[in-house]
């Protein structure tokens, strides 16, 4: 066989080269997902979704994150209640197939429920968080809105259009809406958690883990009795 001549055997060469470079230059990148606003990002009080949510788990590495949430929340005096009115936050709005609201937590809190045509809730099973209270009376029930209507004017809501607050009292996707004991709701009002927790020690994590969730998001201030009170719930966090 002849020689190759010193200028094919360079055009080999370079072919070789390319076929290694390109098989070593795979991209094993993986495509970044979207999600929802991280806490404490840019929120719009006034959308709302009849998506549902079940809101956080408790647990040591959601407790980091919320403290961390927390950590970044506006300390601040309780703003003055003058002004407010619960009709302020408008509820319970349709979310449709004649369901509203309440409905829709209603149907997504329980078990076995039983809807009328008119998609009103007749009968099913729930137990409520706050007191581990079992219900099958679906009026037994009321839905809590984790910060409350009150709580939340206090804290920045004041300053907001009606859209927002009819949002933020029908937010379907932070966890802000559960179907809790009528005794519960009741002895708990407009308070946050400097002056009243759950009586079910084992929710009070998840609970704080909410309230943070909420306030970050809406961009809530928090006050400081409330914020020592939260950090000590987050620290039961296992």
């Amino acid at each position: 066989m002849r020689p190759l001549t010193n200028g094919k055997a360079v055009l080999i060469a370079l072919a070789i080269a390319t076929v290694l470079t390109s098989a070593g230059s795979c991209d094993a990148s993986s495509p970044s997902g979207g999600g929802e606003p991280a806490s404490g990002a840019s929120a719009n009080p006034g959308s709302t979704t009849s998506t549902g949510s079940t809101g956080s788990t408790g647990n040591a590495g959601g407790a980091s994150s919320a403290t961390a949430s927390l950590n970044a929340l506006t300390v601040a005096a309780a703003g003055p209640m003058s002004g407010y009115s619960r009709d302020k936050f408008t509820h319970w709005i349709g979310q449709g197939s004649g369901c509203d609201t309440r409905d829709v937590v209603l149907k997504r809190d329980g078990k076995d429920v039983k809807a009328a045509a008119d998609c009103k809730i007749t009968a099913g099973s729930w137990v409520s968080p706050y007191d581990d209270k079992a219900v099958t009376d679906p009026g037994a029930l009321d839905i809590d809105h984790v910060v409350p209507l009150a709580a939340a004017w206090r804290s920045g809501a004041a300053a907001w259009t009606a859209d927002q607050r009819k949002g933020f009292a029908n937010d379907l996707t932070r966890p802000q809406l559960f179907a809790v004991s009528l005794q519960s709701n009741r002895a708990k009002g407009d308070q946050d958690p400097s002056t009243w927790k759950p009586p079910s020690h084992t929710y009070w994590c998840t609970y704080a883990q909410n309230w943070v969730t909420v306030k970050a998001y809406y961009k809530l201030t928090v006050t400081q009795a409330e914020k020592t009170a939260l950090t000590d719930m987050l620290a039961t966090c296992k």
